[in-house]
Order: C-alpha cells, then sequence, then structure tokens
C-alpha cells in the first residue's frame, strides 16, 4: 500500500499498530522497573540481616549524659586538647572511647 493511497481505515489501524507498540514497550520497562525494585529491595534486607547479626555487633559504651569533667594542673585548655588528640592518634582509639580525667603538667628535673 503506497502512502498517498492510504484510507482511512488503514490509518486508523496503523495509529492503533503505533499505539500497541508503544504500550508493549512501557508495560515491558514498567516490569523491568518492577524486578529491580524487587531485587534491590531483597539485597538490602539480606545485608541488614547480616549486619544485625549479634556475632558481628560491636558493644559501644554507654554514653553519660553530660561529658565527663577533665581536671587540668597547670595546662591550658588548647595543650589539653591537643595531648588529647596525640594520645587517641597513637592508641589507635576513638577519642569519644576515650576517657580522660586529669591531665597534670609535669616539672622538668636538671
Amino acid at each position: 500500500m503506497n502512502i498517498t493511497q492510504l484510507t482511512p481505515s488503514g490509518a486508523i489501524l496503523y495509529a492503533v499498530m503505533g499505539m500497541a507498540v508503544v504500550m508493549g514497550v512501557l508495560a515491558l520497562l514498567a516490569a523491568l522497573v518492577w524486578a529491580t525494585s524487587k531485587l534491590t529491595a531483597a539485597a538490602q534486607s539480606r545485608r541488614k540481616a547480616v549486619k544485625a547479626s549479634p556475632e558481628q555487633q560491636v558493644e559501644e559504651t554507654p554514653r553519660a549524659a553530660s561529658p565527663p569533667q577533665v581536671t587540668l594542673t597547670g595546662c591550658d585548655e588548647a595543650t589539653a586538647a591537643v595531648l588529647m588528640a596525640v594520645v587517641a592518634a597513637r592508641s589507635g582509639i576513638p577519642p569519644n572511647r576515650l576517657a580522660f580525667h586529669t591531665i597534670r603538667l609535669l616539672e622538668e628535673s636538671e
């Protein structure tokens, strides 16, 4: 059939076929998105189950309502902060897991 000789019923047939192809492709895309969503949800729930296993959980120390007070003797707050940072870095323990009670400046003996 030549396009110049297209009858009205032929035009309707072409339009319906075009719409059917578009709807079919959209249905395939919707199925693909649905399947991808289900797969990612299953993977995330599996990952959460592994994280929640008791043998892999790290016990956290309970936090006090207020931070503990450090008694400074012979040094200022800036020096104490530097000392606490150095101790945390050298020991490899996170600063929030360390508890400093007293920081005291020692006199040098000759």
